[in-house]
Order: structure tokens, then C-alpha cells, then sequence
């Protein structure tokens, strides 16, 4: 199913949402956020399952022409854009995307579980990512588990290296699924799997909205101390 926005000669980007404010997903910057349609992964606590489907609903489905348009208006009070998901990296229309937003002049944060290290590369190489942000699903072996799906672990160890190699500011994340992940777990993601010199931090998990119905307990609030960890 292709994308209606491709005739119109916009980039091939399906979009299931648009934040148009946000003080708290791109650190120091004012920003909107984007967000892509379609993941590869079904994290059971994700709390944006409808997301995941690669084909967007009419109800859903957010112009790309529209969000442009809103960005262009919001040029003199909104300093960024996140482009989150979903996996952004799916979309074939991302790179003229990122593109499009630097020449508008916005800075860029991009969102990613990893999975694409190759795509990610390209985008450095372009100089069209000004932040990004990978999330560190567990340890290796806990890693499909926790991602829903078998992952190429080989995709997720190149992605951390090209991030943290990249020269652009980056943070790496893991959400703390009490149910699924423990103290130990968070200890090995931050000394095994984490570089030296980079922010990482762990964030609460939300259990209401979880895709998994079982982990939709109000028992497991996740790390309710709201710590983050810091490898830098």
C-alpha cells in the first residue's frame, strides 16, 4: 500500500501522529514531534501499539502536506523535531524527510530501536541527525523477549557503536519492565552493552496502555523511584 502523499512529490513517509509542542523528548529544545507508522519489533510493554502496523487507517492517518505545512508556521517558536515511532528507519521517504527539516532549519532527533544500523549510518554520513536516541530493549539474552520479535543482536551491537561513534549528541535508553526485567538486568545493559562516555538512563514504565494486556496491572508501575543511570 503506498503512501498517498508520494504523488504530491512529498517524501514516502507514513505518518500515524504529530505532537505539535513538547519541552521534554529533545533535551534543550523546543520541539514537535513526528511520529512514523510501522515497527518491526512488538515490545509487549510498548505503549504505542498502534503504531506497529505498517498501513495506517483512514482515522489515523496523518498528511504529510499538513505537517509540513504546520512546521513551516511553527518555524519561529519550535527549535526541533523529533522523529520518533513506530521505527522511523522503515520509512523509505526518511532521508529526503530529515532532509526537508534541516532545510527548513530545524534541528533533528531521531528516535530508534537499532535495528537498521545501516540506514542509521547513511544518516550520520549526511549530516542529517542532530540528536539521536536508542533504546536498549535488555541484556542480549533477553533481548527478543523483550522485543517481541527474533532480533539480529549483530544490528543492535552495530547500531550502539555507530551511535556512540557518531559525534552527535546521543542517550541511550531502557525502559524498566519490572515484570520482565530486574536490577541485574539493568546493571548488565549499563557495564556490558552501554559505551564509555555515553548518557545512559532508565525510564518508568507506564503500564496502562501496555500492547501485552497482561502487563496492564496497575501492580507493575515499573521503576517507581524515577532514577535514571549514567554511564558517562
Amino acid at each position: 500500500m503506498h503512501c498517498p502523499e508520494e504523488k504530491k512529490g512529498l517524501p514516502a513517509f507514513s505518518m500515524g501522529g504529530f505532537q505539535p509542542f513538547t519541552l521534554s523528548d529533545y533535551p534543550g529544545c523546543v520541539a514537535s514531534i513526528v511520529f512514523s507508522q510501522g515497527c518491526n519489533f512488538k515490545c509487549p510493554f510498548c505503549h504505542n501499539g498502534d503504531l506497529i502496523p505498517a498501513r495506517w487507517t483512514g482515522e489515523r492517518f496523518t498528511a504529510t502536506s499538513q505537517v509540513i505545512h504546520k512546521l513551516k508556521k511553527k518555524r519561529w517558536k519550535i527549535e526541533g523535531v523529533v522523529v520518533s515511532g513506530g521505527e522511523p528507519t522503515l520509512q523509505p521517504g526518511l532521508e529526503e524527510f530529515l532532509a526537508l527539516l534541516k532545510e527548513m532549519g530545524y534541528k533533528v532527533k531521531l528516535d530508534t530501536n537499532g535495528s537498521r544500523p545501516g540506514i542509521l549510518k547513511e544518516l550520520f554520513q549526511k549530516g542529517l541527525v542532530d540528536f539521536a536516541a536508542m533504546d536498549i530493549k535488555a541484556p542480549l539474552k533477553k533481548y527478543s523477549l523483550l522485543s517481541g520479535v527474533v532480533v539480529d543482536i549483530s544490528a543492535i551491537m552495530k547500531s550502539i557503536e555507530l551511535i556512540a561513534g557518531s559525534g552527535v549528541q546521543h542517550i541511550f535508553r531502557t525502559t524498566f519492565v519490572e515484570p520482565l526485567l530486574e536490577e541485574e538486568d539493568i546493571k548488565s545493559i549499563s557495564s556490558e552493552l552501554v559505551p564509555e562516555g555515553s548518557k545512559y538512563v532508565v525510564q518508568k514504565f507506564i503500564s496502562q496502555n501496555a500492547l501485552d494486556p497482561a502487563l496492564r496491572s496497575t501492580t507493575f508501575q515499573g521503576d517507581k523511584s524515577g532514577r535514571g543511570h549514567s554511564a558517562m
